[in-house]
């Protein structure tokens, strides 16, 4: 179980991201922002002082917070240092992003946990590409509020008209993004300057310090106050519970809310909420908390989706306009297949189109053919299965991500807009239709209800048998059926799809909707396929409803190997089949199928006669009778 987060962003603590391009002096300012505000531990300076002598370097305040080995020999900060201080108005984290480009990944990680930021340029070399590229990042992360600290001012002797040039060149900048500057500020960080007490060097500014603008900024909007966002990490079934868990992202969730899953539109009621070695039963949880929680029935819901109240929904949708910075040297190309990562979701995507590159100097934008290294881009993705998501001007939090290639973050995206015929709009020129038969008249006329029986197991435990004999012993008794079979509609319906772990789900899910179709139609459809994974039949169940019925055909691997009616195990031994269920790839047995049946131990004749017990009690007219007392 997840334990419960202490989130110290709901107490008033703000999160400062500091960068700059490298050189400019962003270490130097926190190390002197630390000293000055008395937020050192004890000997932390009289440390660094002996650590200078030693390496025989003259005193760094640098030093005071760069903690890899690697960053004091080259002199340039690699990762993200989060510290913490305080003023006299409130706490703060400070997050150091490193400003070398070969470091640009990391930056993007820090910005994006934070509500302001303070941008350090050099007072003799003016705002230079990589201060501009820094700049739009917050823009792109979504960081509105802004202060710029002109460093160095020490090297151009003070002066007042050097820190009104670079003033107003940056504000220009930062204006023509739509980013506010809250302030600029003359220092220079060696000195203390304009740090915590105003410099004697520059009487001619008027303006706040550093503290002071630092407690200027405005505290956002408490995530606890925004509407609910619980994306599911993990789904737990200890003894007959299940547990969903996940941390709440937003809002805040009680005992007996009804919540809503997206994508799938699955609705269930919070029973309890399970929270880490917690005294006594919780109530309700707030954003920034990891929890669990249990529902007043069983849905399908997995890693990934997200709850949310049914009054404020994400969109869903399988098209989506991003806009991202790229990070890798090979670029990003149209028809080129990425992962999705949005809080704990992940979506195969493709980039179906590059709508235009941005000019990071003169914010110039135009078509381009691919997307190179830190270059700035608005892309359109599509997914095969629907993404629920936020756009970024509306909850950042869930309006962000990342793709990744393989194991490599390639790019960091918001979402700016997305299809307009979502998930939750009605789709142009399309509309529900009303039949003029219903359920119980079709059941009435057949003699019998329609639904799915969805056979699952190995290759060779004799689901197919089965499920052809099931066939002619229902159509001779007069009723309508039908066998879906995993071989023949890979020859028609899903010719198409290929073996890839996407296209397999993709395989099932189509089926489940033609199994949807049959019994809506009050058909017995009888889907024999392999199915290895939960997930894809949790899936398939999700489609089907009340209908949908699990017959787990067990069988041991020894026995479905031994009979090997199409000679697969045999080649997949040999290394002709990869990723073959049971030798390569897992199966992953039904905890809970409606029917089970072992044929290593049962024989044809028994197996069917039990299978027909139960679709005579599922779906005939004896069966529809009990369900309507």
């Amino acid at each position: 179980m997840v334990g419960t987060n202490t989130n110290k962003d709901l107490n008033g603590q703000l999160r400062i991201v500091i960068v700059g391009h490298v050189d400019h002096g962003k270490s130097t300012l926190i190390g002197r922002l630390l000293n000055d505000t008395g937020s050192l531990p004890d000997g932390k300076v009289e440390q660094v002082h002996e650590m200078s002598r030693k390496r025989g370097m003259p005193f760094e305040w640098a030093f005071v917070m760069d903690a890899l080995q690697a960053e004091r020999d080259q002199g340039i900060t690699i990762d993200t240092t989060q510290i913490h201080f305080k003023t006299a108005q409130r706490p703060y984290v400070i997050i150091d992003a490193p400003g070398h480009t070969e470091f640009l990944k990391n930056m993007v990680t820090g910005a994006s946990q934070a509500d302001a930021a303070l941008l350090v340029i050099d007072a003799a070399e003016g705002a230079l590409e990589q201060s501009r590229r820094h700049a739009f990042l917050l823009h792109l992360l979504g960081v509105r509020q802004v202060a710029v600290a002109v460093n160095k001012m020490d090297r151009v002797e003070y002066g007042e008209a050097r820190f009104k040039a670079v003033s107003a060149e940056i504000r220009d900048y930062l204006a023509s993004l739509g980013v506010g500057v809250d302030t600029i500020i003359p220092i220079a960080a060696r000195h203390g300057d304009n740090i915590v007490g105003r410099s004697p060097n520059m009487s001619w500014y008027k303006g706040p310090t550093v503290v002071q603008a630092l407690d200027a900024f405005r505290p956002q909007a408490p995530l606890t106050e925004q509407p609910l966002r619980f994306p599911v990490q993990d789904v737990y079934k200890p003894n007959d519970s299940r547990i969903l868990a996940g941390r709440i992202e937003s809002g805040r969730l009680r005992v007996g809310d009804t919540l809503r899953f997206a994508p799938t539109d699955a609705t269930a009621k919070v029973v309890s909420i399970e929270a880490w070695n917690h005294p006594g039963p919780v109530l309700s949880a707030a954003a920034g908390q990891s929890i669990g929680i249990t529902l007043d029935k069983r849905i399908f819901a997995e890693r990934g989706h997200i709850a949310h109240l049914e009054e404020s929904p994400p969109h869903v949708t399988s098209r989506l306009s991003v806009r991202l910075f790229w990070l890798v040297s090979e670029p990003l190309v149209v028809g080129k297949s990425y992962t999705l990562k949005i809080a704990t979701a992940e979506h195969r995507v493709t980039v179906e189109a590059i709508t235009n590159v941005l000019n990071i100097d003169d914010l110039s934008t135009g078509e381009a053919p691919s997307v190179r290294r830190n270059e700035i881009a608005e892309v359109v993705l599509r997914a095969r299965a629907p993404i629920a998501i936020d756009l970024v001007g509306d909850l950042p939090r869930t309006g962000r991500g990342v793709l990744i290639d393989g194991h490599d973050v390639v790019g960091g995206c918001v979402a700016i807009d997305v299809e307009a015929a979502d998930a939750n709009k009605p789709v142009a020129n399309l509309h529900a239709v009303s039949h003029a038969v219903t359920a119980e008249e079709r059941a009435d006329a057949n003699g019998h209800g329609g639904g799915i029986l969805w056979l699952t197991g190995l290759s060779g435990a004799g689901k197919s048998t089965l499920a052809m004999a099931l066939e002619r012993v229902l159509f001779d008794r007069g009723w309508q059926v039908f066998v879906l079979d995993g071989d023949g509609v890979r020859q028609g319906l899903n010719a198409g799809l290929g073996f890839s772990a996407e296209d397999r789900s993709e395989n099932i899910r189509r089926v489940a909707e033609a199994s949807k179709l049959f019994a809506d139609a009050g058909m017995v459809v009888i889907a024999s396929l392999i199915s290895p994974l939960k997930a894809d039949r949790e899936r398939a169940r999700a489609i089907g409803g009340d209908r949908f019925h699990e017959v787990f055909v067990s069988a041991d691997l020894a026995t479905c190997e031994s009979r090997d009616p199409k000679g697969l195990y045999k080649r997949a031994r040999a290394g002709e089949i990869a990723e073959f269920t049971g030798v390569s790839a897992p199966y992953e047995a039904p905890e809970s199928a409606e029917l089970t049946l072992d044929t290593g131990k049962l024989g044809q004749t028994e197996a069917l006669g039990q299978l027909v017990d139960y679709v005579d009690r599922a779906f005939g007219q004896a069966g529809r009778k009990r369900n309507r007392l």
